[in-house]
């Protein structure tokens, strides 16, 4: 019988975190509860931001927390040709398009949309999950010859996801098996529509989080997809992409959050103490494990 296979996928923009460290430990104690594998993945796509030594530093704290993991580890950045791939069998399906258009371009349409919309007073344009305009699909009925053109001029663009055709395509309901620490499984219906036309491959970089995730799910082999609260929405996401690229679909647990005395979620970006300044400090790992409840 496989073993089930598990994976711990940060990405080396910042130091580790509290957060970080429930994650990885929660992944760990499942691999172990129910024999299975554990991976690390670096996910490093966003090569602007991420940095050598924010990867080196992630192994450290691993180790620092007693952590194991399979050799070798896969980093993204060394594997582009395998998102390539999969966008051509996206664009092959007709389910994505170019899109042209800047955050300002956004904004100012979706401005305009919601002002038009006035009816004694503005209607607010609806948001995906992570509270950013839905898309107003300005160049989802750009012809292929001014596409075209355009990307000949070397006009930056993304690639997004054309919902229409997509729910043309993929018609009902979608959806995956979640399950708990003792093994329990269940039905979740995903909405993925809700996302509007994401974007699935960025302007900067030859795919997205989207993209690159499920498709090194699906070529690392992982059953159990254990990850934070914050990620559930996408899931929706996820789903759909495993549908139209012929994916298994992993099992997904998605745990509670780490959050400061203020109750926010910990974030490199709002400078959470690090893994590294606690362990500077005096913290211990057994101090780390007894805190996050393990």
């Amino acid at each position: 019988m496989t073993k089930p296979i598990f994976r711990f996928a940060p990405s080396p923009n910042g130091r580790l975190h509290l957060g970080h460290a429930y994650s990885a430990l929660l992944n760990a104690d499942l691999a172990r509860r129910f024999d299975g594998r554990l991976l690390l993945r670096i996910e490093d796509i966003d090569t602007t931001r991420c940095r050598p030594e924010f990867e080196e530093a992630i192994h450290e704290d691993l180790a620092w927390l007693g952590l194991q993991w399979e050799e070798p580890v896969r980093r993204q950045s060394e594997h582009f040709d395998d998102y390539r791939a999969a966008f051509r069998t996206l664009k092959g399906r007709g389910v994505v398009y170019a899109c042209f258009c800047s955050r300002k371009d956004i904004a100012e349409a979706v401005a305009c949309r919601e002002a038009e919309a006035k009816t004694g007073a503005a209607q607010p344009w609806p948001r995906d999950p992570d509270g950013a305009p839905l898309y107003p699909g300005t160049c989802r009925t750009l012809s292929a010859g001014e596409i075209e053109r355009r990307i000949a001029h070397g006009e930056p663009h993304a690639w997004r996801l054309d919902m229409q055709a997509l729910q043309r395509l993929l018609p009902g309901s979608h959806g995956y098996r979640r399950f708990d620490y003792d093994g329990h499984e269940e039905d979740v219906v995903a909405n993925p529509w809700r996302w509007g036309d994401a974007v699935i491959v960025r302007k900067d970089t030859p795919t997205s989080y989207h993209l690159s995730v499920v498709v090194d799910d699906a070529l690392q082999g992982v059953t159990h997809v254990v990850r934070g609260q914050d990620l559930e929405p996408a899931t929706d996401l996820h789903v759909l992409l495993q549908a139209l690229l012929g994916l298994p679909v992993p099992l997904y647990h998605h745990h509670r959050l780490v959050l400061d005395p203020e109750g926010d979620k910990l974030a490199k970006s709002r400078q959470s103490p690090s893994l590294a300044e606690l362990r500077t400090s005096g913290v211990t790992p057994q101090d780390i494990r007894q805190r996050l409840g393990f």
